[in-house]
């Protein structure tokens, strides 16, 4: 039965464990690194961006297309008039009267000829029927089931620099959506910073809390005990109370702050929002502090921040794109080269089967005049990469200004930590005469967990004073794009 008993024990408190999971800082940011939406859009957009790319530079390479049609008309194509075709297949019969009547004359004159040819009229006259008819079924084109096919390769030689400028562009902005990524990222790892130490924070005012609600808890308890005996009055019992009552509304509010930071903390790291996490520096009482801090510096803010980059590059797009304009006013010069094949052929006398010859010429394509479209649609492309350009000045300015900003905030954070500590160091002598008083008996409990209290929350201020002095650092070092 012990065994039995000492399984579940040992079962249920694994699987408390497996349950509740630890995180640090740095596995925060992994987490929320790999599971950030936008992260991922934006990893879409650098391939998005590349593919367009290698999609430009196809423009300098010839382009071949293949097109085929059928068409069935009611009609054929006629190249001779009914009249004509009439004529044409009766020319023996036409022949034969004229022959007639020329034969009349002659045998009238000499009738000898006129019996000798007189048979050959009507075989000559069927004859040249049939040549007639056999030559108006020659020229018939029977074009009612038509086939086309044609393969057509076409090679740009001169486009107005609209190609070259298209393939910069399309190359500034897979570098401008490879620095949206990066400055996302830096985005992400800063707003899961300041979740995790928010979390640290309001642990430890949970912890005062608890200890403020235990002292006046404590407090209410002596009071009743002075009542009884008549030392204390039922209004300084109900004013004390009163004060438990805050004491426990201001744990609840803890409470609540904290459950909503840590679901805050699981959104940002992909998890679901009612994990249970437990944070690695949730029990330290001294956190970890650099030796050195980074030192504020306008040059490598300006070298690294990805927002200066982003608009660096817009400047250039937009400069590319007035040469875009420009270039639909230049000369345009293409060489094309095709073949074309039909059925019925046209080459060999309408023949049902499939013939067909190619063709190469040069296409040029002059603008001459639009009333002044070009000239306007390139300054105004010009005033658009002017506003580019001011827009990268102003924001420079307000780098400069964000990067002394938080340098001063550094400087402040250390001296509220500084004096956090002396904070402390009184009330770790407070806190230790009390004990040495109360074993002595002299002082009374209340006095101890009053002592306790502001230890604590001088704790609690200590390690505020902490992290106001690392977020300070990593928002220096988002300021000058150094963050990582």
């Amino acid at each position: 039965m012990k065994k039995i008993l000492i399984f579940i024990i040992l079962s249920s408190t694994a699987l408390g464990s497996y349950a509740q999971r630890m995180l640090n800082i740095d596995s925060c940011r992994a987490l929320a690194l790999d599971n950030n939406k936008e992260l991922h859009i934006t990893q879409e957009q650098i391939n998005a961006a590349k593919y367009q790319r290698k999609a430009a530079f196809t423009n300098y390479l010839p382009k071949i297309n293949l097109a085929g049609s059928y068409m069935h008309t009611q009609k054929e194509i006629s190249l001779l008039s009914d009249e004509q075709k009439n004529l044409i297949g009766n020319i023996g019969t036409t022949a034969g009267a004229q022959a007639e009547q020329m034969l009349a004359g002659i045998t009238a004159s000499n009738p000898f000829v006129g019996t000798i040819l007189q048979p050959l009229i009507q075989p000559l006259s069927t004859s040249l029927n049939s040549m007639g008819q056999g030559l108006v079924d020659a020229l018939r084109t029977d074009t009612r089931n038509l086939y086309i096919g044609t393969a057509t390769l076409t090679q740009p030689l001169f486009m107005g620099g609209r190609i070259i400028a298209y393939n910069k562009i399309t190359k500034y902005a897979e570098q401008l959506a490879r620095s949206q990524h990066a400055s996302g990222m830096q985005d992400v790892i800063l707003n899961t910073d300041l979740a995790y130490w928010q979390v640290i924070s309001l642990v430890n005012k949970k912890k005062m809390a608890e200890s403020f609600l235990q002292l006046v808890n404590k407090l209410d308890q002596d009071i009743e005990k002075m009542i009884r005996e008549g030392l204390a009055t039922k209004a300084d019992g109900l004013s004390v109370k009163v004060k438990v009552n805050e004491a426990e509304m201001a744990l609840t509010q803890v409470e609540n702050g904290l459950s909503l930071s840590k679901m805050v903390l699981c959104q940002l790291c992909g998890l679901p929002l009612d994990s249970d996490i437990r944070l690695a520096d949730e029990n330290i009482q001294d956190l970890t502090l650099p030796n050195t801090y980074t030192e504020s510096n306008v040059n490598t803010a300006l070298a690294n921040r990805e927002e200066l980059k982003s608009l660096e590059l817009a400047s250039k797009i937009y400069r590319q794109k007035v040469n875009v304009t420009r270039a639909d006013f230049l000369p345009s010069i293409g060489l094309s080269a095709n073949y074309l094949t039909t059925n019925p052929s046209l080459l060999n006398g309408f023949e049902k089967e499939f013939h067909g010859m190619w063709g190469i010429g040069v296409s040029v394509n002059i603008p001459i005049f639009h009333w002044g479209e070009g000239i306007y649609k390139v300054k105004a492309a010009k005033a658009e990469a002017n506003i580019a350009q001011y827009q990268l000045e102003d924001a420079k300015e307000k780098v400069e200004l964000q990067v002394t900003q938080y340098s001063y905030k550094i400087q402040e954070a250390t001296k509220k930590l500084a004096m956090a500590e002396k904070n402390m160091e009184k009330a770790e002598e407070n806190l230790r005469y009390a004990n040495l008083g109360f074993k002595e008996g002299v002082i009374p409990t209340s006095n101890v967990l009053e002592a306790q209290a502001a230890w604590l929350s001088a704790q609690s201020g200590k390690i505020d004073a902490q992290i106001d002095l690392k977020m300070s650092e990593v928002y220096l070092n988002k300021s000058m794009g150094t963050l990582k």
